[in-house]
């Protein structure tokens, strides 16, 4: 009878996940601070979840950047991209994963 082979440790249980990492994932959406999850919880599905999607908030702050010449542009491209980060941040806050209207999509083509 062969002997079974070892099964390797499976990954942390996603609400275990959820619990450890939460404050991490809140940071995605904090401007630069979406970088800290983005590489330094790569271990982490929640944290990543959350990383991915501040790294478009992250570009969409770049964009309203840009567009800053632009008075009424800027102002309604400001407004989508801060409502978006604190909603972001909320919900990664409370353990959520929110998927982001418009947002959603292109972080969900992110591959790291």
């Amino acid at each position: 009878m062969p002997t079974p082979t070892p099964k390797k440790p499976s990954a942390k249980p996603a609400d275990q996940d959820v619990k450890e990492n939460t404050i991490v994932a809140a940071l995605s959406y904090v401007w630069i601070l979406v970088f800290i999850p983005l590489f330094l919880k790569r271990d982490s599905e929640f944290a990543q979840f959350h990383a991915k999607q501040g790294l478009v908030v992250f570009i969409g702050w770049f964009i309203v950047f840009i567009f800053s010449w632009f008075m009424v542009v800027n102002v309604i491209l400001f407004l989508i991209v801060l409502i978006f980060s604190i909603l972001g941040f909320l919900h990664a806050l409370n353990g959520e994963r929110w998927v982001m209207p418009i947002f959603g999509k292109y972080a969900e083509k992110i591959n790291l």
